[in-house]
């Protein structure tokens, strides 16, 4: 291993043990189990830096985000204030962390019916079920979305993913009226929206029918109440699309017999 690495491996042992030592109650056998190699000295760090994390968002909730200072946090999570600026650079890295923790909670809350009865319940129930989290959990989600760059964060990006599968199965059922990157935008943009606008009101103002109509809004302009495609899968999707064909202005003549021929294709094999 280059001297390099080595100095690197080194410090993350230290700094575990240093960690490990600072709790109460810490396993006695950590310290060695630090020092034997590299791969538990990481195991360790990320142990700690997953605690601090819970600590942070327990904070975050009990009692908003301004108590969420870096030494209010190392008390609770048992550790000296260095091992936070250590861990997460500065309180920005870790409030970015707690976001992501946030996200994460929300993915793995998620229902997954990959072959829904209805499609429309079925988006239903996933927008209810994000505004559901959003009024539960207030001050995590308003600093998951506080930040446009998070959107980078890899479990927001899974959840997305989430709900593309149902925008997919919906354009696959002819029930999609509009294409899926403004469904998807839609769909997203008045979940949040809900959500942030409902925790702004007073308490006294908090009507549910909000909800529901900024839901049933977002349903009516996102599918259709008819199926556009009778027949479900390609071939019926090719067949109605080939019949609206001659209606089209924007492709060229040969564009057209080409497509037609492309249609005919795939609706014949249906």
């Amino acid at each position: 291993m280059p001297p390099r690495s080595r100095a690197r491996d080194g410090a993350a042992a230290v700094e575990s043990e240093s960690e490990s030592g600072s709790e109460s109650g810490s396993d006695p056998g950590s310290g060695s189990d630090s020092r034997s190699g590299s791969g538990s000295a990481v195991v360790g760090r990320e142990r700690t830096r997953q605690r601090v994390i819970e600590a942070a968002a327990d904070l975050l909730a009990r009692e908003g985000r301004d108590a969420v200072t870096t030494r209010a946090v190392a008390v609770a999570a048992g550790l000296q204030p260095p091992a936070i600026y250590r861990l997460f650079g500065d309180k920005d890295g870790l409030l970015e962390a707690v976001a992501e923790h946030g996200f994460a909670t929300f993915l793995a809350a998620k229902r997954v019916d990959p072959d829904p009865q209805d499609l429309i319940e079925d988006l239903r129930a996933g927008w209810d079920l994000a505004v559901e989290f959003g009024l539960a959990n207030p001050a995590l989600y308003t600093l998951m979305y506080s930040e446009p760059t998070r959107v980078a964060s890899p479990a927001f990006k899974a959840g997305m993913e989430v709900l593309m599968g149902r925008i997919r199965r919906l354009a696959a059922g002819g029930r999609l009226r509009v294409d899926e990157e403004l469904a998807a935008t839609l769909i997203h943009a008045t979940a949040r929206g809900a959500v942030l606008t409902w925790l702004s009101l007073p308490e006294d103002r908090r009507n549910p029918a909000l909800l529901t109509i900024l839901r049933e809004s977002m349903v009516a302009a996102v599918t259709n109440e008819v199926p556009a495609v009778q027949d479900a899968g390609p071939a019926g999707a090719a067949r109605a699309l080939r019949a609206t064909l001659p209606e089209q202005t924007t492709l060229s003549g040969a564009e057209q017999h080409l497509l037609r021929e492309w249609l005919d294709r795939l609706a014949s094999d249906g």
